[in-house]
């Protein structure tokens, strides 16, 4: 029988429709915004990336740990395990791994940033997290059938 902490991932899981406003409200504020006056939209912009990282692989650790029984070397293997065991497919797959890429500038290289752009990314998260909300509850049900 699987352990699965319901708790955890449903608590990550309602963070996502947060993450999918900001990235919106930044996109929307972005273009009426003087780029003179985009110091707090670039940091929000930084903080909304790490914090949609963390909850993915938050929750892809809590379904590895919970199903597949094998351990992520990395933010990038947890992207690859819930692709290989069907959470999502690849093109959600690919936007995240261009996601979890960032990290180490995002938590690490933050005084070097580059801040002189919206990061695509901010444009595409809503889709692919509205898909990562709905199919971890159906990956869930399939697994425990």
């Amino acid at each position: 029988m699987y352990y699965v902490n319901h708790e955890q991932i449903d608590l990550r899981l309602q963070f996502i429709p947060t993450l999918i406003e900001a990235c919106q409200q930044l996109e929307q504020a972005w273009e009426s915004t003087p780029s003179s006056e985009r110091l707090l939209l670039h940091l929000a912009q930084e903080r909304t990336l790490h914090l949609t990282i963390e909850t993915i692989t938050d929750v892809g650790s809590l379904l590895i740990d919970a199903f597949m029984m094998r351990d992520a070397s990395s933010y990038e293997d947890i992207i690859e395990i819930l692709k290989d065991e069907r959470v999502f497919d690849e093109p959600i797959a690919s936007v995240f791994r261009e996601l979890v890429q960032l990290r180490k500038s995002l938590a690490q290289e933050y005084a070097s940033y580059t801040r002189d752009t919206l990061h695509p990314l901010i444009s595409a998260l809503p889709a692919v997290l509205a898909v990562f909300e709905a199919a971890v509850p159906a990956f869930i049900s399939r697994e425990l059938v």
